[in-house]
């Protein structure tokens, strides 16, 4: 298999526990970061992945976006799954009430932690030529209010629905699409909500299994449903998270 792995920040990341668990299962892989700050915590990690192709991508520059599938079309000539693992949100519209969020703030947030996902999708559809896979991360915030979690909910919720709009739309060509829901897992995104120390301890006192995933359990059901074993799954959010979500 030969994937695209986008959000990696650093050995936190959720990203980082998949692309060691693809790596694992004999995937290629290309592995992108944000900017020249991120390059130095992101470059030892694809080198250990033993990543074939390198490059930065800041989702909002579509020339990047454009040199990166050009590069992997040079390379490859295909391309087999997708990894979206990335969400950003204003600190101000994060921090405070929806009823408060401003629009260029929700803007924001929706149109890199979301429409990102659908630019993406639809430059990869291309290149999966006999089919493939696409995945992003979600989180329970999506379907039931979460304290601290913000415009961040309503813009998981607007992601999930996409993955089930492209999953109808690209299933045609073979290639499905589908979300994660993890458990709160202490990632350098995560730290910038509030309380997020108080949600991780009440995810574990209370989910069924009395404890919090790690990004290595994640990347395992990540690396299942971006290979052949997962091919009639599609449309779907699964959730990784200890069984928490079945609480309401």
């Amino acid at each position: 298999m030969k994937g695209l792995i986008i959000g990696l920040a650093n050995d936190q990341s959720l990203a980082w526990g998949c692309a060691r668990a693809l790596k694992a299962a004999g995937a290629d892989l290309a592995i992108t970061y944000q900017n020249d700050k991120a390059q130095s915590h992101v470059a030892p990690l694809a080198e250990e992945a033993g990543a074939s192709i390198v490059l930065p991508l800041d989702v909002r520059d579509a020339g990047q976006a454009a040199m990166l599938f050009e590069t992997i079309e040079q390379r490859w000539g295909r391309l087999d799954f997708l990894l979206h693992s990335i969400a950003f949100a204003p600190k101000a519209d994060l921090h405070g009430r929806v009823t408060d969020s401003s629009g260029e703030g929700f803007a924001t947030a929706m149109d890199i932690s979301c429409h990102s996902l659908i630019r993406l999708a639809k430059r990869a559809e291309p290149l999966m030529t006999a089919g493939g896979s696409i995945l992003t991360m979600s989180f329970y915030g999506a379907e039931k209010v979460v304290p601290g979690y913000g415009i961040m909910g309503p813009v998981k919720a607007a992601l999930e629905a996409s993955v089930r709009y492209l999953a109808s739309e690209l299933g045609p060509r073979g290639i499905r699409v589908n979300a994660l829901s993890t458990g709160p897992v202490k990632t350098r995104a995560a730290s910038g909500l509030t309380h997020f120390d108080t949600l991780m301890g009440k995810a574990a006192e209370r989910a069924p299994l009395h404890q919090l995933v790690t990004i290595e359990q994640i990347g395992e059901a990540a690396a299942f449903l971006l290979s052949d074993k997962a091919r009639y799954i599609s449309g779907q959010t699964i959730y990784v998270d200890a069984g928490y979500n079945t609480l309401g």
